[in-house]
């Protein structure tokens, strides 16, 4: 019941059991009753199964796609926790004192200079010269490079988040 052709036909198939519904109850009002009531309550059977059969492929989808989300939350912490780890070892290699592990933490966040000097209750000046200290250390021209550098890092080392990774589960 997974595959989409089956999903795909069962809501064609709840469609048509709606219209049939919607069509039953038109034709009892209007007065006007096409099929004779045996055919009729066959038809009824038939679309209450399909109602039935619908209800229990979207509670499977819900149920499934509640145990992806989840897995991706999983993978999401996973992921930041490995970056974090990946920014200190970084700013430890570098030898950044704490106020430049601070702006450089600031600065891949995409904070300007000033934003930055307001958090840090500094002067631009101060600010700037922190940061030109974290690219002498990072071995950068500046705030896109050492950006990158982090990029290539996770990109390049995938298998941290899989290593914290529970075993996949098949619902």
């Amino acid at each position: 019941m997974t595959n989409r052709p089956t999903l795909i036909g069962i809501l064609i198939l709840q469609v048509l059991c709606a219209v049939f519904f919607l069509g039953n109850i038109l034709s009892s009002i209007i007065g006007f009753a096409p099929l004779n009531w045996q055919v009729s309550e066959y038809i009824e059977l038939g679309a209450a199964f399909g109602l039935i059969l619908g209800v229990v492929a979207g509670a499977i989808a819900l149920r499934r796609t509640r145990a992806q989300n989840a897995q991706m939350e999983h993978r999401l912490r996973a992921a930041s926790g490995a970056f974090f780890e990946l920014l200190q070892e970084r700013f430890e290699n570098w030898g950044l004192t704490p106020a430049e592990r601070d702006v450089a933490l600031f600065a891949i966040k995409g904070m300007s200079t000033a934003e930055i000097a307001v958090l840090r209750s500094t002067s631009d000046g101060t600010v700037k010269a922190q940061t030109n200290a974290i690219y002498r250390k990072a071995g950068v021209t500046g705030r896109p490079q050492l950006l990158s550098l982090f990029i290539e890092d996770l990109l390049d080392g995938a298998d941290l988040t899989e290593q914290r990774q529970p075993p996949a589960e098949d619902p």
